[in-house]
């Protein structure tokens, strides 16, 4: 099968590629390099197995003859770019928009147009306030003020679902929509807000972790590679299509609570700094308090479970931050 991966060269999509390439697939990844790196792909350039099967584009989503010529050599579609981060999305709020809503409307029409089954990476973001758990697919969208860039993200994600939903409904396409909890792994990097790799990074260097607010927010937290398991297992299974699904991790750690644990992992002596939201981010911030996600409707669909728990999860990442800490100690002297 020829597998078409946007941001292929991210931190999930380059799992993904991975993926499809042990089980003997093509694969075609497009990436702009805006968040995603070649570094996380270049074991997958350099491998002998891997030879003339995969093919790397570095480009954007919006070249649409590239992006016409992409989805017409391949049998399925996984659109995973987008702008992430939330750092990355305070700093860039317009080119942040454009790629999330404007990208995704391209995907969905050329797919329409080649008859091509696609599946959009949302995120979990588009619940906006909540404070119950788990988060339910059906459950009501409540966000916070226009003025509140640090809500733009979750509005374009959402507006990227109605119109994969609309695309289904109106024109048949076979669409299946994934919202992502909090994906941890290799390859991730810290530089755009993701905690989990921060945290570690921090703690190796045995400087103070940084936690923003007050530590009380919780989230559950994702293997990649159980993310990568069940974007696989959605795209093959036919009742999928015009549903959304999320897919999350079950185990609920607020962030105090998670830097505690992250610094007795890594046999640190940091310690931690509370540092408030207005500081660390300036402006336009607001923090969902809780976020964990129920995910009986893909465990019905699939058959999904998470297999990778929370303290294995932070040794894969500990143990990667110390291959690149070590790396770039060697490059050095």
């Amino acid at each position: 099968m020829r597998v078409l991966i946007t941001g292929g060269a991210g931190f999930i999509g380059s799992h993904l590629a991975e993926a499809c390439l042990e089980k003997g697939d093509e694969v075609y990844i497009i990436d702009d390099l805006s968040t995603g790196s070649l570094a996380n792909i270049e074991p997958l350039r350099n491998s002998k197995r891997f030879k003339n099967r995969l093919f790397v584009h570095i480009d954007t989503i919006l070249n649409h003859d590239l992006m016409e010529e992409l989805t017409g050599i391949c049998d399925i579609v996984f659109h995973l770019a987008a702008a992430v981060g939330v750092r990355y999305i305070l700093d860039n709020p317009l080119k942040s928009i454009k790629i999330n809503v404007q990208g995704t409307e391209e995907i969905l029409e050329i797919c329409t147009k080649f008859k091509k089954r696609v599946l959009i990476a949302s995120s979990s973001e588009v619940y906006g306030k909540h404070l119950h758990a788990p988060l339910v697919e059906t459950d009501n969208i409540i966000y916070g003020p226009s003025s509140k860039f640090r809500w733009s993200y979750a509005a374009s994600k959402l507006m990227d679902e109605f119109t994969a939903l609309a695309y289904y409904r109106t024109k048949g396409l076979q669409v299946v929509i994934t919202r992502l909890f909090n994906t941890v792994g290799p390859r991730q990097t810290g530089a755009y807000g993701m905690v989990i790799p921060r945290f570690v990074t921090q703690a190796l260097k045995n400087k103070p972790l940084t936690i923003y607010g007050d530590g009380t927010q919780s989230r559950t937290f994702t293997f990649v590679k159980d993310v990568v398991s069940a974007l696989m297992g959605l795209m093959e299974c036919e009742e999928a299509a015009g549903e959304v699904f999320n897919v999350g991790g079950t185990q609920e750690i607020t962030i105090l609570e998670l830097a505690k644990k992250i610094i007795k992992a890594a046999d640190s002596s940091s310690g931690y700094q509370l540092i408030p939201y207005e500081q660390a981010f300036a402006r336009d911030f607001e923090d969902m308090q809780r976020r964990v996600p129920s995910i009986e409707k893909i465990r019905k669909a699939i058959g999904f479970e998470p297999q990778v728990n929370l303290d294995e999860i932070l040794q894969q990442v500990i143990d990667y931050q110390k291959s690149i800490i070590n790396r770039q100690l060697t490059i050095n002297n």
